[in-house]
């Protein structure tokens, strides 16, 4: 179980990169900068989506499963980054994309021509119901039905996103089947796991049934999780899987995106005795302040550590956590839980802190160790994600929202703030191209910049290195119990993790003040400890109430 003590690293390839002057990240891109990668402390490598692809959702809706998009390279240059990544003793994760296809696909071009094609099946068609599409289910990522009709047919195929992410018929056994050997080519490639998007939505309720309208609900489409996502039926699917391809491969990582799980659920798809996967990837700290048709809701810092202290114990241990901030589908960091101006800095280093000190495999996304920024483009047309385009058109074009209110949550919640150019250096285009890039880099660049961090003792990226040393080498950060202090404080995460009469004591400040706080009050007598990291310079010895500065992070150890 390598993941386990593993530090990954996602990659969204088309912003990381370009080695060819195309403005396009690439393959050769990444398989430069495996030696930064290494230095860093990263031991595998989460790549995002490098199929073919009509490119309507970044990559996620694949029209061919067994080529590399041309824009990203070619299969020799697969092969070449699997061996170099292999030299260096790194793992490769890929991306599998298996609710889904694009509308591009040759098994949905062939679905869509009859009803009787043999490929008909793969897909979820249905007829329309009195002149309507077959059930009210909204589509709850892009908005309107998740249902769209064919001419051709005259029937209508399902879609939990886009309409040109047709979704795969799971209880169909040969989709199953070509979904395994996707699998079995790739692992035969020397690929180490996947990560699979949405794999919990894979089973659908039988019927697909309307989703009941309460009394007075106008809208023409409703929610309708309850009838796709975790399904019962998914355990099935996925113990299959285990057993026909996972179980045959040694040492290969199965990381399942669950969103909306609880712990027992998630237990169902990980637990050790359970035959299906081997981590989970749930959202709620991610999610805690999206609110209702992506509104931005105030950050709530004791909310925050109350969800990441309920994965921490729950299941009584018996849950193996991934542990991330950041994403291809998240705010950047800093600026979501921490102050991205006067305190960037420093929140940057305390939330590097609270990621490597606790229990679960830490995932940094690219540009997080250098605390790069959420970008605030002035004009729509510069942002180039599908989501943000529909909550554009949803809530001002059509909804008639304040503008000003709507581009300020775009500026906040938008999935491009983790996608535009990884900040290389100050030179044009931030190093990422010598072309024009796909998207703008962020105009700080010339400040937040990799070589820059490097040539700085104090900076970010430094202070990961840091970390990540700190928590490779301390028995107690990679298996100890996890315990919370202070817990109704709204501003100080603090916890222990222990481990065989050793303690670690991990304090954090999420807030822009000066708190002083009492230990000896929460914890007792102290003794015997030694102060292991800090974020700010610490000259004081006596621990028993202390002075924390705005964001700082302190990590002291007790014991033998």
């Amino acid at each position: 179980m390598w993941w386990k003590n593993a530090i990954i690293y996602e990659i969204f390839p088309r912003s990381f990169k370009d080695s060819n002057g195309d403005g396009i990240g690439d393959i050769q891109g990444i398989i430069s900068k495996l030696d930064y990668l290494k230095d860093l402390g990263v031991d595998a490598i989460w790549l995002c989506p490098v199929y073919p692809s009509p490119n309507n959702d970044s990559g996620y809706d694949v029209s061919d499963y067994y080529d590399i998009w041309d824009e990203l390279g070619s299969m020799e240059d697969i092969e070449e980054l699997i061996e170099e990544m292999h030299k260096r003793d790194m793992k490769l994760i890929m991306e599998l994309v298996a609710n889904h296809t694009s509308d591009e696909h040759k098994w949905f071009i062939e679905s869509r021509k009859s009803k009787d094609n043999p490929y008909r099946n793969y897909y979820i068609w249905r007829p329309g119901k009195d002149g309507q599409e077959p059930n009210n289910w909204l589509s709850t990522k892009l908005g309107g039905s998740v249902w769209t009709y064919d001419d051709n047919t005259e029937e209508y195929y399902l879609h939990l996103y886009s309409s040109k992410q047709p979704d795969l018929n799971w209880e169909n056994p040969k989709v199953r089947q070509e979904v395994y050997n996707i699998m079995r080519f790739w692992f035969n490639k020397g690929v180490d796991g996947f990560r699979m998007d949405v794999i919990n939505k894979i089973a659908k309720a039988p019927g697909l049934p309307d989703v009941e309208r309460k009394e007075g609900d106008k809208r023409k489409y409703l929610p309708c999780e309850e009838y796709y996502e975790n399904y019962p039926k998914v355990h099935d699917y996925l113990k299959e899987m285990n057993r026909e391809v996972l179980s045959k491969y040694e040492d290969k990582l199965a990381m399942g995106q669950t969103s909306g799980v609880t712990p027992k659920q998630a237990y169902l798809y990980t637990g050790e005795d359970r035959g299906e996967l081997n981590l989970f990837l749930q959202f709620e700290h991610i999610d805690i302040d999206r609110g209702p048709n992506n509104k931005k809701l105030p950050f709530n810092a004791l909310e925050f550590k109350k969800s990441l202290a309920k994965w921490q114990t729950a299941m009584d241990g018996k849950l193996w956590n991934a542990l991330f901030f950041g994403s291809h589908d998240a705010p950047r960091p800093v600026s979501h839980y921490g102050n991205d101006k006067k305190y960037r800095v420093e929140s940057a280093k305390m939330l590097a802190t609270v990621l490597f000190t606790l229990k679960g495999t830490p995932i940094i996304y690219q540009g997080e160790e250098i605390g790069m920024t959420n970008v605030r483009f002035e004009n729509i047309e510069d942002y180039k994600d599908i989501r943000t385009h529909n909550m554009y058109r949803e809530r001002y074009l059509e909804g008639g929202e304040n503008l000003k209110n709507v581009m300020q949550d775009i500026w906040e919640l938008s999935r491009d703030n983790a996608r535009t150019p990884m900040q290389w250096d100050d030179s044009e285009n931030a190093g990422f191209t010598k072309g024009k890039p796909w998207i703008k880099p962020n105009p700080n660049y010339k400040e937040i910049n990799v070589r820059k961090s490097l040539n700085d003792s104090n900076s970010i990226l430094n202070y990961y290195k840091s970390m990540i040393k700190l928590r490779k080498s301390n028995e107690v950060l990679l298996n100890g119990d996890f315990r919370l202090i202070f817990e109704d404080d709204p501003n100080i995460f603090a916890y222990f993790r222990e481990l065989n009469k050793k303690k670690v004591l991990v304090i954090t400040n999420f807030s822009d003040k000066d708190i002083e706080i009492n230990l000896s009050r929460e914890i007792g007598e102290i003794d015997d400890f030694k102060l292991l990291i800090s974020n700010y310079e610490v000259n004081e010895w006596n621990i028993e109430s202390i002075e924390l500065k705005p964001f700082e992070a302190r990590v002291y150890e007790f014991g033998a």
